[in-house]
């Protein structure tokens, strides 16, 4: 389902990048608007991986440096039958995880200093099962191409709005152009394309969380780490680069309500609730009766 909807999601981007290439001139406007989007987005996808790591401090860690954390990465990565990812630590006591790199073959895997102090070992490999299923699903990739069509959408938006200032768009065929029905799209398209960039990721973090639950055949662990996640981001200072936010496996940005439609990630509860189907599904439903201080009760 997920993989059908984020085809569908795409699908929509492509179909409003077409619209808006046709009231900006046709196959030129539409080609000039992608050439934008797929040349700053390139050296995004080639680079965006060492930049983001630099970004955060994120510090290679080998075996000598982090046993336990390497060994897991290691095991996972064999268990989904992919290259040895790249180990980071990011230094600060804010808990949270991501996966970054272009492909298998150059993906990297940081965990923050904090996010090792309140996970137990079953959950912190919980949280390892699904940056390696990022890696495997090719998400990078994914979320690129739908950078790329939303930047796409937004260049032909501005260039429809100034269509529209000087009475523009298209008149091909004496169809003529309405400045006004111009402006309205120029302003709501780029809106519209935002919100289907959103969504693709929501759906890549869901179909990241089932993978990651199979990957350790205990679903479970990533819905308890999850929850730890959120309630210790309550009271973390910390204020990342929202342009990284939908790198992360929980959002660091604060936002519930109608702001959750503008968010990189699904909301905590619906996630806990998948997870929690998804083991009990494996038959797994009497680890859930284990709550004690390593599980501590969902807050929404």
């Amino acid at each position: 389902m997920n993989q059908m909807k984020t085809f569908l999601l795409m699908l929509g981007l492509t179909a409003l990048l077409l619209f808006l290439g046709e009231m900006a001139g046709g196959r030129s406007g539409i080609m000039m608007g992608l050439g934008f989007a797929v040349v700053s987005n390139l050296i995004a996808f080639f680079f965006s991986d060492k930049i983001v790591l630099a970004m955060y401090r994120a510090k290679p860690v080998t075996e000598k440096d982090e046993p336990k954390l390497v060994q897991m990465v290691r095991e996972l990565a064999e268990r989904a039958k992919i290259p040895m990812p790249k180990v980071y630590v990011i230094p600060g006591q804010m808990a949270n995880a991501f996966a970054t790199g272009r492909n298998p073959q150059n993906a990297a895997v940081a965990v923050t200093e904090g996010i090792m102090q309140i996970l137990t070992p079953r959950e912190l490999r919980g949280v390892l099962a699904h940056e390696i299923s990022h890696v495997l699903h090719r998400d990078i990739l994914i979320a690129t191409i739908a950078a790329i069509l939303a930047g796409a959408v937004y260049t032909l938006a501005r260039i429809v709005q100034w269509g529209a200032y000087f009475g523009g768009g298209r008149r091909d065929d004496d169809r003529g152009g309405n400045p006004l029905a111009l402006l309205v799209v120029a302003i709501v398209a780029p809106l519209a394309a935002m919100l289907i960039q959103m969504a693709v990721s929501r759906s890549r973090e869901y179909e990241a969380d089932k993978g990651g639950g199979r990957l350790t055949d205990d679903p479970l662990a990533l819905s308890q780490a999850l929850v730890k996640i959120h309630q210790a981001s309550r009271y973390s200072g910390w204020q990342p680069n929202p342009t990284t936010a939908h790198l992360f496996i929980a959002n660091p940005l604060k936002g519930e309500g109608l702001l959750s439609l503008f968010s990189t990630h699904p909301p905590l509860s619906a996630r806990v609730a998948r997870l929690e189907a998804m083991s009990q599904a494996m038959g797994q439903a009497a680890v859930s009766a284990q709550k004690g201080p390593n599980f501590p009760k969902l807050v929404y």
